[in-house]
């Protein structure tokens, strides 16, 4: 069997690596730019979805959401029809550093993708596409407290 999720794994990690060292003089570490990007693209959106789409678990999300709050990243507000609700809003700073963020992901498709025609960069999109919605089933699952069969 081809080991197709080593390879994803090693581009994920070589990406997530530069990217923590590029993101480092803007004081987001560890990945917490993949938050503030969800958050400046759906302003108001709850911790919940945010973990859904960012397919981590709450723990991890917390800690993330708590250090971009504290160096003002993002801030928290209450929802006006229920107060336990918080949604999560990017700040000036957040805002100002979104740019940036998107020119490396822009930056890095390109270099992941050199090489490619156009054919082949959309039929790996679908593939991937694919991928990740067979995986999101157990993630749920997992997620939940079930097991998985092996």
């Amino acid at each position: 069997m081809v080991e197709v999720l080593r390879e994803i794994g090693m581009i994920s990690r070589a990406l997530d690596s530069i990217s923590n060292i590029e993101f480092k003089e803007l004081e987001l570490t560890k990945g917490q730019y993949l938050y503030l990007v969800r958050i400046c693209e759906n302003p108001g959106i709850i911790q919940e979805k945010l973990i859904d789409l960012i397919k981590v678990d709450r723990a991890t999300a917390a800690r993330a959401i708590q250090k971009l709050e504290m160096n003002e990243f993002i801030e928290k507000q209450s929802d006006k029809d229920n107060k336990k609700i918080k949604k999560l809003y990017s700040t000036i700073k957040g805002s100002n550093v979104y740019p940036f963020i998107i020119r490396e992901n822009t930056h890095s498709n390109q270099v992941v993708l050199t090489g490619f025609s156009d054919e082949e960069k959309e039929i790996f999109y679908q593939l991937l596409h694919r991928a990740r919605k067979n995986i999101e089933v157990d993630w749920k699952n997992v997620k939940n407290g079930k097991k998985r069969i092996y």
